[in-house]
């Protein structure tokens, strides 16, 4: 595969459909920029509904034998690519650092998060065992089987491009599916290399495909009927359309929308373990994760004790070329990405929230042209100002004053995302209590950012998910299977005459 500079040094990213890497067909394409430098490193391919079509057309007709394909021989082949992804993995991180601006350092956790989930892939044979009954009614047997779904289709956000498909196809492929990726046109170079290393590893022509594109890739997977199911992570109001559209064509869906995480911070926490956690959790990959604290809820009088810590460590955050491994933050992943968090800093002044560290105008020296802004702090923010009701998927923590724990509950819960959430606390009590009555699907106890294992699946409550299961995990497997019953009796058990009754245990 050669080093990460000769690969991300390609010109242009176009598809992978059926074993090949295809150039754009409808020559429609779009800019990928460098967010360290702010100059265009490459252009993306941008599929037509004819692009999209073949990717379809492809994995229908791959997925039959790959179906049928002893799940033991299936998970050989995912445990092949586990080796390339282990052997390959600074290189994958080197494309994320490139094209998303994240650190080299986070990058390669990222890629290791995705290692996860494939290796529990590995595990499909057990996974896809069945259930049975001898003898439910004189002379019949009756068991269950999971069955894969067909063609199923991904469509993935910019800001994991590695982590985030991998939540989908190694469980999507390991239980017999054909995959269609539709990663984010932002940073896609990503995609087409786990393309590659997927066909080293012996996967069949066909059975993962990537199309590149925009809105009209995402439609025309919606929209087809030989797209059984379709997963999707981003913003909300995009999340709730996908689940809409593709519940209207017949598809199962599973679309993870935004988040407004909230860490909880009692009077008896440690103090600089919570400032940590709030450091890394709230300003780690630029805030630009679904699992970002970006709300601190500071009871009692631990607000003044901690504020002007975090005041200290914001102004102090490494930013600087992402490459550098004591680099704490990069750049944003675009320069309308920074305008548009930098408005919202705008927006909390004007509301009257107080401004502790104003990360606007932030410039890394060599790097003047990135797409660069600071770590910013507001404290005493309330729960009516936008800076607090919305998404802003960027380095800004706005600090909460409650009077207690109950208080810091019912604000948690009243807010209208529910992915993720934090306590910071040395009682045991009240750590069980707030993780019992708190109404958000991943909750850490002195853990900043609880995202499961790769065993466990990830996903959020209320407005942060759109669907009925969560990601990988037995969950992903339940998602990407159909369950089928089988009730049998052989011919010299069968009694004569016609039967007019349901079966019965008799």
């Amino acid at each position: 595969m050669g080093a990460p500079e000769a690969f991300i040094a390609t010109t242009e990213v176009g598809h992978f459909i059926d074993g090949r890497a295809l150039p754009s067909q409808s020559g429609r394409r779009q800019a990928v920029f460098n967010p360290s430098t702010g100059a265009v490193a490459r252009q993306v391919a941008l599929a037509s509904v004819d692009e999209v079509n073949a990717a379809v057309a492809s994995a229908k007709a791959a997925f039959p034998t790959w179906a049928d394909t002893p799940p033991i021989r299936r998970a050989r082949i995912m445990n092949a690519f586990l080796q390339l992804l282990m052997q390959h993995r600074d290189t994958l991180a080197a494309m994320i650092t490139a094209e998303h601006g994240k650190v080299f350092t986070d990058a390669q956790g990222e890629v290791t998060r995705g290692i996860d989930i494939v290796e529990f892939a590995c595990g499909i044979p057990q996974l896809l065992k069945g259930d049975y009954t001898d003898q439910v009614s004189t002379g019949i047997d009756n068991w269950t089987l999971r069955q894969p779904l067909g063609v199923v289709a991904g469509i993935t956000p910019f800001n994991f491009p590695c982590m985030v498909p991998m939540w989908m196809y190694p469980v999507a492929l390991a239980c017999g599916n054909a995959f269609i990726l539709k990663p984010s046109e932002r940073d896609p170079s990503p995609s087409i290399f786990m393309a590659e290393l997927l066909k080293q590893a012996g996967l069949p022509d066909g059975v993962f495909n990537v199309v590149q594109g925009d809105k009209v890739a995402v439609d025309a997977l919606l929209t087809h009927p030989d797209v059984k199911a379709l997963s999707f992570v981003g913003s909300t109001p995009i999340a709730q359309y996908i689940y809409e559209t593709g519940a209207q064509h017949g598809k199962r869906v599973q679309a993870l929308g935004g988040a407004k995480n909230h860490m909880v911070v009692m009077p008896d926490a440690d103090i600089e373990q919570a400032v940590d956690g709030l450091i890394g959790a709230g300003y780690g990959s630029a805030g630009e994760r679904c699992m970002a604290i970006s709300v601190a809820v500071l009871v009692g009088d631990i607000g003044d004790k901690i504020v002007p810590k975090l005041a200290e460590r914001a102004q102090a955050l490494k930013i600087k070329n992402p490459m550098e491994l004591d680099a704490e933050m990069g750049p944003i992943v675009t320069s309308q990405a920074k305008e548009r968090i930098e408005g919202y800093i705008d927006i909390g002044v004007k509301e009257g929230a107080k401004l502790v560290v104003d990360g606007r105008g932030h410039k890394v020296k060599g790097l003047e042209q990135g797409f660069f802004t600071g770590g910013t702090l507001f404290d005493h923010v309330r729960p009516d100002m936008r800076i607090y009701k919305e998404e802003i998927f960027g380095p800004v923590l706005s600090c909460v004053r409650v009077k207690d724990l109950a208080e810091a509950v019912q604000l948690v819960n009243e807010h209208e995302f529910g992915n993720g959430v934090a306590c910071y606390t040395s009682d045991g009590n009240v750590a069980r209590e707030f993780a019992r009555r708190v109404q958000i699907g991943m909750v850490g106890i002195n853990v900043p950012i609880p995202v499961p294992m790769a065993w466990h699946g990830f996903g959020g409550w209320k407005k942060s998910l759109f669907g009925d299961m969560h990601a990988y995990g037995e969950e992903g497997v339940r998602f990407y299977t159909k369950q089928k019953s089988v009730m049998q009796r052989w011919p010299e058990t069968i009694a004569k005459g016609a039967e007019f009754v349901m079966p019965t245990a008799k």
